[in-house]
This record gives C-alpha cells, structure tokens and sequence, in this order.
C-alpha cells in the first residue's frame, strides 16, 4: 500500500507540473526566403519590414511579410483572438523585433505589398519632417486601402 501511495503522488506531480507550461509569446525564428506570408503566400525576404502574429491562448504563430497583410488577414479571416493578438514586426532601422502596438510607424517607406508602414522602436529614428502615426492609425489605413 505504502508503495501504491508513493507511486500515486508521485505520478500525480508530473501530471500537475505538466499542465504548468507557459505559452511562448516571444517572436519565433523566421526562416528567410523559405517562409510564407500566411495572406499572401509570398516568400519573406525583407528583414525591416515583416511582421509576426502569436495566438496567445496556445502560443501558435503566424508570419507575414508585411503589417498590411496582418491586419487585413485578422479582418478577412474573422479572427477571434485578434484584439489580444501578440504581433511582432521588425524595426525598419535595425530589423530588430519590436512590439507592434509600441511602436512609432512612418509612412513613406518601400515595403513587400506597398501599405509603405515602416515600424520604429522609438520615435526619434523617424525623420521630423515624416508624419509619425500609431498601429491603430496604421490599421485603420490598412483596411481603408483593403488591398
């Protein structure tokens, strides 16, 4: 009985400590000129300009080659998750990943399906004379021009 009662508990810690994994929320490796833009399906390629979206309720992730293509597909595929959405896009200065709702976006920049949104983790990499808008802003041009 005694070895009944240690095998019991013992099974029922790793049972509970599985059931404690914590969802990856960080922006995954992207596998240039290999991966595909999950709207699109073109080939990402351009490191200042792509972006990623995590499914925070099981950690999936979903790559774009621009912010255009992440909102317009969050719209067009009715997406449930969307407002709590984890999305990463790459700073157009250093092609690092920067919080997409953080950032600062400039407007006039060359981008793979041409919305021209270029993200910026701070504000002071856009040039005075550009127009500095947000990802809300960045959003509602999106599905205004709806490509």
């Amino acid at each position: 009985m005694k070895l009944f009662k240690t095998f019991f508990f013992l099974f029922m810690a790793i049972f509970i400590s599985g059931c404690d994994t914590k969802i990856d929320l960080n922006p995954k490796k992207v596998h240039w000129d290999r991966d595909m833009c999950e709207r699109c399906k073109m080939v990402l390629s351009d490191r200042k300009f792509s972006a990623q979206a995590i499914n925070p309720e099981n950690g999936r992730n979903y790559v774009f080659d621009d912010i255009g293509c992440v909102i317009l597909w969050f719209k067009e595929n009715k997406i449930a998750w969307k407002d709590n959405a984890v999305i990463w896009v790459n700073d157009a200065k250093t092609g690092e990943w920067i919080d997409a709702r953080k950032a600062f976006y400039d407007t006039l920049n060359i981008t793979p399906m041409a919305y021209g949104f270029g993200a910026h983790a701070k504000k002071e990499d856009i040039k005075a004379e550009q127009e500095v808008i947000d990802f809300e802003e960045v959003a509602r041009r999106v599905i205004k021009i709806g490509k």
